[in-house]
């Protein structure tokens, strides 16, 4: 255990990386998936069977944890390590992508973002300085930058404004960081889909000196390719010596296309929010366990998973209790889609180790080739 945070690169394989992130609160092995514990909680699960499927670190909400039940509350209450019972690393994102996407009247300045809550609809301010406040209320291992995200597309000229207007929003939150040893600031690259933006964007980040850095302004509408096409300069815009995390992603083939182009750390909602609505990845593919057909199937989801749901109970059965409307449905598919996510990120490290991703890469795409990607 250290008591600094650091991040060594252990090893590469073109330019998918692997290596560990060292935090007070433990390790985190990279490339890393971040279940996304919203508002304290992974939906469905336990702390201890999140980490039971190989999760190192966990991502909380500043936007939500700061209207309810607010970071003054939790920082009383000992810090959300404490508060939801998870004593390993939590990163938590600044708030800014959930004022863009769920919060109403929103009015941008260069001061922050004045908007109202999606909740109750009272009124709030974030600012880099109340961004970085809440994140230290919280107790965060890793602090996200406050930045503005626009939705894509957009133009040139509203993307470098915004871009630029993050720079100034990045300082300022270094700036109100301050010295806390053992906890982490990252900036977060802007620049939609233009490279020389994005460029101008890493080299500003650079200046200013973080701990780690994330492409951001991603997942925001533009497509698979077209992330790809961004992703195939962007990362290697950034040091190679920090770690890097690209927000909100996502899907398992972009999760695999994201490390295989250098990406580091990424963090989606999606194996938790597909699990409640009865949708379950496997390595032949997605299973949408609602669909008639798995009735009377007593195979498990997936024959080679280590999770409850695959050990311990057929096709059938999740079927019935998803179409029962009983909570373990959410909570077997979702412990099975975190599982099966831990799992494509293990086999990747075990593959960047020996030197073997492309290989890794083909069998992963052959294997859901095989199956049936069943209709939502």
């Amino acid at each position: 255990m250290t008591n600094t945070f650091s991040f060594q690169l252990q090893s590469t394989d073109g330019a998918a990386r692997t290596g560990v992130i060292s935090t007070p609160r433990g390790d985190i092995r990279t490339p890393a998936f971040m279940p996304v514990g919203t508002a304290a909680t992974v939906k469905a699960m336990m702390p201890e069977s999140v980490r039971e499927t190989g999760a190192d670190i966990l991502l909380g909400n500043t936007y939500h944890l700061m209207l309810r039940p607010t970071a003054e509350r939790i920082d009383r209450l000992g810090g959300l390590h404490r508060f939801m019972n998870w004593d390993r690393p939590i990163l938590t994102d600044s708030g800014g992508f959930q004022v863009m996407s769920l919060a109403s009247l929103r009015k941008l300045t260069e001061d922050g973002v004045t908007f109202k809550s999606h909740i109750d609809g009272s009124k709030h301010v974030l600012s880099p300085e109340t961004s970085m406040e809440i994140q230290r209320l919280l107790g965060s291992d890793i602090v996200m930058c406050f930045d503005e995200c626009p939705a894509l597309p957009a133009d040139k000229a509203r993307i470098a404004d915004s871009m630029r207007l993050s720079m100034r929003w990045a300082q300022r939150s270094r700036d109100a960081f301050g010295d806390r040893p053992g906890h982490a600031l990252f900036g977060i690259q802007q620049g939609g889909l233009e490279e020389d933006l994005r460029a101008e964007s890493a080299e500003a980040l650079q200046n200013i000196g973080f701990e780690g850095y994330a492409v951001g302004g991603l997942a925001v509408g533009e497509g698979q390719e077209a992330m790809f096409d961004c992703l195939d300069y962007a990362p290697a815009q950034l040091p190679v010596d920090k770690p890097r995390y690209l927000m909100g992603v996502g899907k398992p083939d972009d999760i695999v296309g994201a490390v295989k182009r250098g990406i580091d750390m990424m963090d989606c909602v999606l194996p938790s929010r597909s699990g409640r609505t009865g949708q379950a990845f496997t390595r032949h593919g997605v299973v949408n366990i609602k669909n008639a057909r798995h009735a009377d199937d007593p195979r498990p989801l997936d024959e080679g998973c280590r999770c409850p749901a695959c050990r311990n109970y057929s096709r059938a059965y999740l079927h019935h209790v998803f179409r029962s409307q009983e909570m373990i449905s959410g909570m077997l598919l979702t412990w099975h889609n975190l599982t099966y996510f831990q799992d494509i990120m293990q086999g990747m490290r075990d593959a960047i180790s020996a030197g073997a991703f492309a290989a890794w890469e083909a069998d992963f795409h052959a294997g859901r080739a095989q199956g049936d990607i069943e209709p939502l």
